[in-house]
């Protein structure tokens, strides 16, 4: 069974798309639909895309539009991806907070891990007294596979293969046996991080208290520039004053009304 995506139902998915997680697909993202669902309509026994449609967009229908989400989903990221970030983190955040030895952070699109994880490697490094502190490191994102991995914090050698052997050391154990070849978290460092399924789209986030930091890297550009802003006005509201939002080397608010405050490239403060 080899069912055909028509332009017309192409259109109902990305209209679907957008107004569940505010992804804008192209004409060019086509392929990559048919590439990600065909395999989905096979396993369900499903005749065409329109029957496809109908499931996730009718009633009882939420369990599968999850699915659906997460097949769509890009997640590639790294350990210690842009270290401007966590040297900012380390040299800046960290000195002002350190009367109050709390500290909140979102990490909003957590992907598989690797970010909120770092975040936690860098204040363990930083902080000789990290057991009298009160962190508290939210890691989210749309994607329920993704976080299932993130949340078993176990990754392949090649994962880890361009982060320093002392890293390596001090803050993974390394796989004997059946799980040879296989890197794990440290429960210490583990434990610092909640994962969460979080929609960026949704009008409120599951968040009581303000946030110090919050990481929002590499999502941006997925969005149309109303999506971004209204983004952007939602983590203004869950940031304290005087805390910060790092966004993506790729990335900008010069195109966008925001409160924010410019420090740095891809570096914002709430005023």
């Amino acid at each position: 069974m080899n069912a055909t995506l028509t332009d017309q139902e192409f259109e109902l998915f990305k209209d679907l798309i957008y107004q569940q997680v505010g992804i804008r697909l192209d004409a060019p993202k086509k392929t990559l639909l048919v590439s990600r669902l065909g395999k989905r309509l096979r396993e369900l026994g499903l005749p065409s895309y329109q029957s496809y449609f109908d499931c996730v967009s009718g009633k009882g229908g939420e369990e599968e539009l999850t699915k659906l989400l997460d097949l769509i989903s890009t997640n590639k990221t790294d350990f210690f991806r842009e270290p401007v970030h966590f040297d900012f983190l380390r040299e800046v955040v960290l000195p002002q907070v350190e009367a109050t030895k709390a500290l909140k952070i979102w990490s909003s699109a957590s992907s598989s891990g690797e970010e909120p994880y770092t975040i936690a490697m860098t204040l363990h490094d930083a902080l000789p007294d990290i057991s009298r502190w009160d962190i508290k490191i939210l890691a989210s994102d749309i994607s329920t596979r993704v976080l299932a991995k993130a949340a078993a914090g176990i990754y392949e050698e090649e994962r880890i293969s361009q982060v320093p052997k002392d890293v390596v050391r001090r803050f993974f154990l390394k796989g004997r046996g059946m799980q040879a070849g296989k890197f794990k978290v440290r429960p210490d460092v583990a434990q610092l991080v909640n994962f969460r399924r979080i929609n960026l789209m949704d009008a409120s986030f599951p968040i009581r208290s303000s946030l110090d930091v919050i990481f929002c890297r590499n999502v941006m550009i997925y969005f149309d520039r109303p999506t971004q802003a209204k983004l952007m006005e939602k983590f203004y509201r869950y940031l304290r004053p005087g805390g910060y939002l790092f966004i993506g080397h790729s990335e900008s608010l010069q195109w966008i009304d925001h409160s924010f405050q410019y420090l740095q490239p891809t570096i914002y403060q709430k005023p």
